[in-house]
């Protein structure tokens, strides 16, 4: 396995690091959630995260992401800051949307992740307009539009993946096929014997499959197709077959839901990827279990201080929110309305 071409030693314990970071920041939301003090819905990527760990090892800090409601993996892998996370979904000035988008609508242009949205395939024509807009800028940088398997069902995506064909558009579509779209297993929404990935490949675009919980299996094949999209254009589409843990939404456990069977979530948590990738490494002599408690010190100290650092900052300034809504229009209106609520909080006051 050590042997493929492109991965090292060091690569190897990167991207435990970097699955295990997610993991640990992942766990500690849904461990703090019921203080009630994170202003938003959320939908944890525990049980996913080595597949937005491997993607983004191989974008550029030009590249673009597009996500969907299950973010917050793939806005780390891609460089989110902690901090910016954190202090977003306690509604904070100091988020990375200043407080205004929650979990569900992240958005760092300084990193290069666009946009994620609550509304499902809702960033795909986004992603797919974004790398038409490198292609016509004729620049090397790609789009990677990650997406789960209920997004294939949205009209949206067909549109913009044949649109993507036609214009040999540099992009990649990242699909966690996690098997469920709420408490909907895919069996009952799409036929059984149809690969999600054979439907992109039915359209013309360039496909593979992977079993996203093992991450050194498709490392170098990740790097090579992220090679192609460069070099020749796309698009591709990526299925990778994989399992969230947790509730579709929020921080519990959802087995007395009785949507899923108890030998199921066994099956995949016995496929858990910091699992699977720990036990590759230590049988191979690269990590030690030493190494991965001072991994899980450093991680936690940097939690730590996130969640400090999230509970200091200030709200938002309430008559802030028409900031950043609208450019190159005549504001007097608002202005004036703005004015005239400072004038009334000023008398409750």
């Amino acid at each position: 396995m050590l042997n493929k071409k492109k991965i090292t030693s060091n690569t190897c314990k990167k991207l435990f690091y970097e699955i295990l970071r997610i993991r640990m920041i992942e766990e500690e939301i849904a461990k703090r959630y019921p203080e009630g003090k994170m202003r938003c819905p959320t939908h944890l990527s525990i049980g996913q995260e080595a597949i937005p760990v491997v993607v983004c090892d191989s974008l550029t800090s030009s590249d673009l992401a597009v996500s969907s409601h299950r973010s917050h993996a793939h806005y780390l892998a891609k460089g989110g800051r902690l901090n910016g996370l954190i202090a977003e979904l306690y509604g904070k000035k100091t988020g990375c949307t200043q407080g205004c988008g929650g979990s569900m609508n992240l958005s760092d242009l300084s990193v290069g992740f666009i946009a994620s949205k609550a509304i499902i395939g809702n960033t795909i024509p986004v992603g797919v307009g974004l790398s038409l807009a490198q292609q016509l800028k004729k620049t090397s940088d790609v789009t990677c539009i990650f997406l789960g398997d209920a997004a294939v069902e949205e009209g949206v995506f067909y549109e913009s993946l044949n649109y993507a064909v036609l214009r040999n558009l540099p992009v990649i579509f990242i699909c966690e096929n996690n098997l469920y779209s709420v408490n909907t297993p895919l069996g009952l929404r799409q036929p059984i014997d149809r690969p999600i990935f054979e439907l992109a490949k039915g359209i013309g675009a360039k496909s593979a499959q992977f079993d996203g919980n093992d991450p050194l299996s498709y490392f170098d094949e990740m790097k090579d197709i992220m090679k192609d999209v460069r070099n020749n254009g796309g698009p591709w589409f990526v299925e990778f077959s994989t399992y969230r843990h947790k509730v579709h939404c929020g921080h519990e456990d959802d087995l007395d839901e009785k949507y899923r069977p108890k030998d199921e979530l066994d099956y995949w948590l016995s496929k858990d990827p910091v699992i699977v990738l720990e036990n590759q490494l230590t049988s191979f002599s690269i990590l030690s279990l030493d190494d991965i408690s001072d991994y899980q010190i450093t991680i936690q100290e940097e939690i730590e201080s996130a969640f400090k650092f999230a509970e200091e900052s200030a709200f938002p300034d309430p008559l802030d929110r028409f900031k950043n809504r609208y450019v190159d229009m005549n504001l007097d209106w608002l202005e004036s309305m703005l004015n005239k609520e400072k004038e009334d909080l000023t008398v409750e006051q």
